[in-house]
């Protein structure tokens, strides 16, 4: 998949536009992307970053790296994405001054966006918009229930597999495995210390059954209570791996919920629940 990150790093070409900020990729995204391939053109992804609400002055956890999107993105069979920095100036623009300055540029026939999809100075632009200067519109109805906040919900919630559901594969972390306490492996479960994007959202405190590079993972998310923590850590134990990731970019999937996260009376009935956390991780089944 060609990746762009300026209208003219793209080749000649009619094109079928997948418009959207498509944070999460979830079933709703999909739908769009499966309008814009259904025209048999050149499948264009036209995504922003930064997020467009962030410019905006709003907080905004996202559900995904850049780097995350565009890879599901190619998983979804997607062409090529063009990468539009949203600015402040951007956000200014016109309506049709974006449409023209931008799709038009860039060669767009078809353009297939959410039924939702607000763009130009004010929010004024409205899908209608695209029929009207001639673009061959693609208008894709509300996945009902699927949303990028619902999701968010969802995850805060510590509820991965109704997450799954509306993003159409398990939730996920990811970040560098940096060095960490180093106490999992003096109890037999040595974890991967990740270092995630500050601005990705982490599901709700907790351990999970999940799996990562091909191996299922028993994944801690806290602060280590029975430690006496205080800074979140996000820490996979990956079952029947031996090797080093320090240094590292993990993407870890969530299947399951196990538990809260606790203190318990001693060092030993600690390591007693690890097990249990174990072997319910190789009993979990992937929710998607």
């Amino acid at each position: 998949m060609n990746v762009a990150r300026r209208p003219e790093e793209l080749p000649a070409a009619e094109r079928a536009i997948a418009l959207g900020s498509f944070d999460g990729v979830h079933m709703g995204h999909r739908r769009v992307l499966e309008a814009a391939q259904a025209a048999g053109l050149t499948t264009t992804v036209v995504t922003f970053w930064p997020h467009p609400r962030t410019v905006l002055g709003n907080r905004v956890e996202l559900l995904t790296t850049l780097d995350r999107r565009l890879e599901l993105l190619a998983e979804r069979g997607m062409d090529e994405v063009l990468v539009v920095e949203f600015t402040s100036e951007l956000a200014q623009l016109e309506p049709r001054e974006f449409a023209e300055s931008l799709l038009r540029r860039i060669g767009a026939r078809v353009v297939a966006v959410g039924a939702n999809f607000r763009f130009g100075r004010g929010a004024a632009g409205t899908p209608a918009l695209f029929d009207e200067l001639g673009f061959d519109l693609r208008p894709v109805p509300i996945v009902e229930g699927v949303s990028s906040t619902q999701i968010r919900q969802l995850l805060r919630a510590g509820d991965v597999e109704g997450a799954a559901k509306l993003l159409g594969r398990p939730a996920e972390v990811e970040g560098v495995v940096v060095l960490g306490d180093q106490r999992g492996g003096t109890l037999g479960y040595p974890t991967a210390n990740l270092d995630a994007p500050a601005d990705v959202i982490v599901p709700a405190y907790g351990i999970y059954a999940g799996a990562a590079l091909g191996h299922r993972a028993a994944v801690s998310i806290g602060v280590n209570p029975h430690y006496g923590g205080s800074e979140r850590r996000i820490e996979p134990y990956l079952l029947d791996f031996d090797g080093d990731l320090y240094g590292k970019r993990l993407i870890v999937e969530l299947w399951r919920r196990l538990r809260d996260e606790r203190a318990f009376d001693s060092e030993e009935d600690l390591v007693t629940q690890m097990a249990r956390d174990v072997e319910a991780t190789r009993a979990a089944e992937r929710p998607v």
